[in-house]
Formats: structure tokens, sequence, C-alpha cells
């Protein structure tokens, strides 16, 4: 998962409200700096990125910080293109609409906030392209490599805290039954509808008999199933259930839409997701895919033609 690109300080950048710039002149900025591959980073190009990397980071980069990020972004997208990941201009348009809805204003006031302060808004698009280019080649081609596993972060949760965590729960695959009980009802109605339940109780032995039994009965309905773990449940439910063999119907119950049972389809061990599991589970995610697309990066820089111009 990489770093988003800082949509909320590139909002507060804009919303300071700088002095209008004006864009720069792209008949004297396209002096080629350095070939990538074959293909050419320019003055302009520089400049344009130098100001999009101060309105999003608040600080001035080097002119060679910005050359080494055009000529990343350069290596990325020839990557890319090897791999078939090349997202098309509506897609880059989609995401450059998705940002300007998150900072709570259209496309176009994005461009004219972006234009005031001398980027054009194909500066930022092109870089998002790049980055949702990498993100789908990093993700893609290492997903083994950068799955983290649970008890992997439950012993790190453990070693922040100190404490002895319960890392473990159950999770619950059910579906819920009801017999239709009309409102104004008579109570030896109700009384044989019961019994039914009974019958059905006695009848059922796994969800796929269940389903069965339940979709070609009349007054009667069975819904999607639903799965549910521990820390979702409250306590006397999670006893039911745990007292309830796999494949049979909880007792019946009384409900206002008439009598509800569950039919248990599964239940099996699972771990327990908490805040600080995610933090720590987000935190490990986040090391192990900078450092494997560190190394794929340089990588693919040793194997480009780089050839400088001009500096």
């Amino acid at each position: 998962m990489t770093t988003p690109l800082p949509v909320f300080r590139l909002l507060l950048a804009i919303a300071a409200g700088l002095v209008l710039t004006g864009l720069p002149s792209p008949s004297r900025a396209q002096n080629i700096v350095v070939m990538v591959n074959g293909d050419p980073i320019t003055d302009f190009d520089i400049e344009q990125r130098s100001k999009l990397d101060q309105l999003t980071t608040q600080k001035t980069p080097s002119r060679q910080e910005v050359i080494n990020e055009l000529i990343d972004d350069k290596v990325k997208m020839k990557e890319g293109k090897k791999f078939g990941v090349d997202p098309g201009v509506s897609d880059i348009n989609q995401s450059y609409e998705g940002m300007a809805q998150r900072m709570r204003i259209t496309p176009d006031q994005l461009t004219k906030s972006l234009e005031s302060k001398g980027v054009r808004p194909e500066t930022l698009k092109g870089r998002m392209k790049a980055e949702m280019v990498w993100t789908s080649l990093v993700r893609g081609r290492f997903k083994e490599k950068l799955l983290v596993g649970e008890r992997d972060v439950a012993q790190a949760v453990q070693a922040q805290t100190g404490d002895k965590l319960q890392i473990e729960g159950t999770e619950y695959k059910m579906q819920p039954i009801v017999l239709i009980v009309p409102r104004g009802s008579s109570a030896a109605f109700l009384e044989t509808r019961k019994k039914e339940a009974e019958s059905y109780r006695a009848r059922v032995g796994s969800c796929e008999e269940a389903n069965s039994l339940f979709r070609s009965t009349p007054n009667a309905t069975i819904r999607d199933s639903v799965t549910k773990t521990t820390a979702e449940l409250p306590e006397a439910l999670r006893k039911v259930l745990d007292d309830t063999p796999i494949g049979h119907l909880t007792a019946p119950e009384m409900t206002k839409n008439g009598i509800e049972m569950v039919v248990l389809c599964s239940r099996k061990p699972t771990m327990i997701d908490t805040p600080k599991k995610r933090e720590v589970r987000e935190k490990m995610y986040q090391e192990k895919y900078e450092k494997t697309q560190k190394a794929y990066l340089d990588e693919l820089r040793k194997a480009a033609m780089i050839e400088y111009r001009n500096r």
C-alpha cells in the first residue's frame, strides 16, 4: 500500500490563496535535460514537478530530487506497459475527480486552483498515473511476499503492549429461518407453528437440507447466510451457537416476524481483530511494501538507459 498523495496538504496550500504566478511558457522550457529509455525529461517537466512537490509537501525540493522523481516515473511507466498495466484517460480523470470530491471542490475548481499556482493539471495527472501503475505492479507481482501473518501481528501487538492478548475467537456461519405468523393469529395457530418448528429441528441435519426444505415450504423463508465472529455477537447468542451442533437449528424464538430459528452452517476458530491489531498490521504491511518497492525500483533503474544532456 503506497503512501497516498497528500491531498489535504494540497488542499491547504490551495486554500492559502498564494499569489497568481501564471504558467511558464512551454517554448522556453523544452530543453531536454535527461533521456530515460529514449523518453525525454525537459526543463519544463522539472519546473512543473518542482511546483507540484512544493505545493504538496510545503518544502522546496532540490533540482536533482525532482529529476530523480521524474526518472522513477518514466521507469515505472515503462515497466507497467511491459506487463500491460496502462490506465486510460478515463481512469486518470476518475481519480482526479475523486481527489476533487475528497477536497469538497469540483474538478474545474481543482484545475483552476492548480493553475493559479502555476501547475498544469496534466502534471498532477501524470504523477497520479505513475503511482497507479506502480501500486498495481508491486501489489500484483509481489502479492505473496507482502502478506502479513496474523500471528506475527498478534505477537507484535503483545510485544508493544506487554499484555497477553486473546488472539483467537470463533467464526460462525449461519442462516436465519422464519416461519411466518400473521398478525392477529390465534393462540392455537401459534402453538401449531411451534410444533412445526420443533418437527423441522428434528429433520434438519445440514445447511443443504435446510435450504432444500425451507425454500419449498409455504409460509416460511430462509435468508442468505451471514458470518459473524465472537466479537460481533452478544454472549448469550454465542452460547446458543456453541451449544448447537453444526447443521442443526437453534431453538425456536417468537419475534415480530414470526417464529425464528438459525441453522448453524459452520463454526471454526478465527483471529479476532482489534483497532490496535489493524494499526500494527497496516504498519507491518507498509514496511514490507516500502522495502519491496524500493528493491524493485532500484533493479529497474539499474537496467534503464539514463542519459543526462544538460544539468
